[in-house]
């Protein structure tokens, strides 16, 4: 059974490394952002005694997602990691996400092989200031490792929602205007877009939500409002792989060749 197993695992492998190669020659999304849903529901699925075990199986597919994003050539890739609202779930539901955090940013801290490979920047999205001290100034210190990694942008949005993020953009408009460095009839879309925490990223193409929820949740409304292709997918975040993600790319190059045709 371990023989098939081996067997079967490296003939999956071959095949995405195939799909990857005939993606890659048509047009890739330089952007793609992801709300990771369904962690908890994936563990009752699975029979799991506590939703920590959906949890950290979310956490290991996202390395596995990002790492076919790099290989597709994907640019940048944001992810819906922890809701500001996600601090009204339970207190050990709350600390358990803290340590996964801690474990992953200390991950990042130290020599990775797909954050060097990939020369990827990470970048913290969010409100830091309402995370224990301790996995705040990890995520600075990731940061700081990877200010220098130009090629690829990894944006993890915690804790984060899009009503902080554009309320954020406002105010440091406000600000420029108070400190006249502007005046209040140059504030624009754009100045507003250059305060957004994505700000350094491209613009966003495709927007992907797991679980068959049929919403937003608060996150990138800024962004995926034009010229985004937005998809709900039926399955659980853990259970997202190539295999998901291979239709929504096909379509997202049928739609871009298309729109090219007819301009």
């Amino acid at each position: 059974m371990d023989t098939l197993q081996r067997y079967l695992d490296s003939a999956n492998d071959i095949l995405q490394h195939v799909c990857i190669k005939v993606l890659s020659k048509g047009r890739i999304p330089r952007h793609i952002g992801f709300i990771l849903d369904g962690n908890r529901r994936f563990a009752r699925k699975a029979g799991a005694e506590s939703t920590k075990f959906g949890h950290y199986e979310g956490f290991r597919q996202l390395q596995l997602v990002l790492d076919i994003c790099m290989r597709l050539g994907v640019e940048a890739v944001t992810v819906y990691a922890f809701s500001i609202e996600n601090f009204k779930r339970s207190t050990d539901e709350v600390e358990y996400l803290m340590q996964l955090f801690r474990e992953v940013f200390t991950s990042f801290c130290d020599k990775n092989e797909l954050v060097d490979k990939y020369e990827i920047g990470i970048r913290f999205c969010g409100n830091r200031s309402l995370l224990p001290p301790d996995v705040a100034e990890l995520a600075h210190k990731v940061e700081e490792r990877t200010q220098h990694h130009k090629t690829r942008i990894f944006n993890i949005c915690c804790p984060y929602t899009s009503r902080d993020e554009i309320t954020t953009a406002i105010r440091e408009n406000v600000r420029s205007v108070e400190q006249k460095q502007r005046s209040i009839e140059d504030i624009s879309k754009w100045t507003l877009e250059s305060q957004l925490f994505t700000s350094t990223s491209p613009p966003l193409e495709i927007l992907i939500r797991t679980s068959g929820e049929i919403r937003l949740s608060d996150f990138l409304l800024w962004q995926s409002s034009e010229q985004c292709q937005i998809q709900f997918v039926e399955c659980y975040w853990p259970e997202f792989s190539l295999w998901k993600f291979l239709p929504i790319l096909l379509e997202y190059q049928i739609y871009v060749g298309s729109a090219t045709t007819t301009r």
